[in-house]
């Protein structure tokens, strides 16, 4: 049998979302083909916390019997037993295994794993970073934006702002994820606070003009012969934008798929292989955009999308008429 460890938890503030989208990513793994286990990794400590074998039942490790990875050759001791891990599905929202850090390692020490390479996920993860190798393309617009690097937020930025991007506008972290840190600015005075809570999360940020529009996303894999764009999702929310509690707290409405007109629908399926392929992407990655009036718009790309059961991606796998497990089965097999 095949070892594949999925790698959850993680060293940002996504760490227990990370968790979740795990464990229910694990609980869909093949068991006839694949031998499961589970590590548990932040700040430095990596953990074996559970594991399927020969398609048995899940069993857990008491927390003080949780056998240490070896980082030397991405290994454990289970049961008295060297496991080395043929294969990483990588969980982490967040740093390090969203950003390219994770990726990097397995690279070195040759361990295929799931989605991008280091050099893709390190540039996707940082939304500025990201949207400059989209700029100039003519298949989607970008909203305008100012990067500010801390120590660099000084007296009249705010006003300077406002003029160059209007309100309202969007502070956020440049390299963050589950909205943490993400305020919608509608007043010149509600700027710098803004800005103090965009810097909690990270050294870089920037300042994005709001666009007005319905907020739609759509994920995007390759199946061994091509990119596959998978069905389109209406992000409806409550709150003033989709946010941390709109997203995990009930508080938005998902539509999958999207009632859209089908000219709509073909155009951010195509975009978002265009995307795909432009920056490099393997694996599985989630685009996400806001269509306005004046046209389409990138918002981000999620190169390690969310996977609980009720995440965006597996309900567009439902809709898609596939079961997660083959569908998980594609992407491993395909890494």
């Amino acid at each position: 049998m095949k070892s594949v460890v999925v790698i959850y938890g993680s060293d940002s503030s996504e760490w227990e979302v990370s968790v979740r989208s795990g464990e229910f990513t694990a609980s869909q793994i093949d068991g006839t083909k694949y031998d499961v286990y589970e590590m548990f990794a932040r700040f430095g400590s990596w953990s074996i916390v559970a594991y399927r074998k020969n398609g048995g039942e899940r069993i857990v490790i008491p927390e003080q019997e949780r056998p240490v990875v070896d980082k030397s050759d991405f290994s454990a001791v289970i049961d008295g037993e060297k496991v080395k891990f043929d294969y990483a599905y990588i969980m982490q929202h967040g740093t390090p295994g969203e950003n390219g850090l994770m990726q990097g390692y397995l690279e070195m020490i040759e361990v295929p794993h799931s989605g991008c390479n280091a050099f893709v996920a390190a540039v996707t993860f940082d939304k500025y970073s990201c949207k400059s190798y989209l700029k100039d393309v003519d298949f989607v617009k970008c909203a305008d934006d100012i990067f500010i690097r801390k120590g660099e937020h000084t007296e009249g930025m705010a006003q300077k702002a406002v003029e160059r991007l209007s309100l309202p506008m969007f502070v956020k972290p440049t390299d963050g994820g589950s909205s943490f840190g993400v305020t919608k600015v509608k007043k010149v005075e509600d700027f710098d606070a803004a800005v103090e809570a965009a810097f909690a999360e990270g050294k870089t940020i920037m300042a994005e003009g709001a666009i007005v529009g319905r907020e739609l996303t759509c994920a995007v894999y390759f199946n061994g012969h091509e990119n596959v764009a998978l069905p389109v999702i209406e992000i409806i929310t409550d709150n003033e934008f989709f946010d941390y509690e709109a997203k995990y707290n009930g508080h938005s409405r998902e539509v999958c798929p999207a009632q859209i007109p089908d000219s709509l629908r073909d155009e951010i399926q195509e975009v978002s292989k265009k995307i795909y392929a432009h920056l490099g992407c393997s694996g599985l990655v989630r685009v996400d955009y806001i269509a306005s009036e004046e046209g389409l718009y990138f918002l981000e790309v999620n190169t390690i999308p969310g996977m609980t059961s009720a995440s965006l991606v597996p309900q567009m796998v439902r809709a898609a008429g596939l079961s997660m497990t083959d569908f998980l089965n594609t992407i491993i097999e395909n890494s």
